[in-house]
């Protein structure tokens, strides 16, 4: 472990992440939309208008990233979230070495929310979208907190990639050319 206080940090911003994630979600599908129990993936409810550019919209997402690999069967769901389960030891793994404060914001940011979608997979078949981003004729795709956390992680560690200051450290044959 590079740094315990990182790893910490990056863990709760998983945890936040992840409830901020789920209370979303419930409240979107049981107190705004009033969907009944058990709430399903055939469960529908027309959209709400919040703003000129901002709808509640309940869309089921059956694969990943805007729909990408969407399938409706057990294959799917299991895979999709087996997938999901190993990137997130991946994360943790890469969250227990790192020594760089963005990089534990951007790796917690994405933990907490493809956990959060891992859920709704498992629970429902499924990860519930609900925000629904659009311009006069263009309309952005529905996400959720989740996507939202992990699209912000990507950017994160790609700042730091591009941005971030590097140290090296001295190899002995280094020092002693000095």
């Amino acid at each position: 472990m590079s740094d315990p206080r990182l790893f910490r940090r990056g863990i709760v911003i998983a945890v936040v992440i992840l409830v901020a994630d789920q209370i979303s979600k419930w409240w979107v599908l049981k107190s705004l939309f009033g969907l009944p129990d058990p709430i399903t993936t055939a469960s529908w409810a027309p959209p709400i208008r919040i703003t000129g550019f901002l709808d509640f919209a309940m869309v089921w997402n059956y694969g990943i990233s805007f729909g990408l690999l969407a399938g409706d069967t057990p294959l799917a769901r299991w895979g999709l979230s087996a997938v999901a389960a190993a990137v997130v030891a991946g994360l943790v793994a890469w969250l227990w070495r790192n020594d760089r404060g963005l990089v534990a914001l951007g790796v917690g940011l994405i933990i907490g929310g493809a956990i959060g979608n891992v859920i709704d997979r498992l629970r429902f078949g499924a990860v519930a979208d609900f925000l629904h981003f659009h311009a006069g004729e263009y309309s952005f795709w529905v996400f959720n907190v989740a996507d939202s956390a992990i699209s912000i992680g990507v950017m994160l560690l790609i700042a730091d990639s591009l941005f971030g200051r590097r140290t090296h450290p001295v190899t002995a044959q280094q020092r002693d050319r000095m």
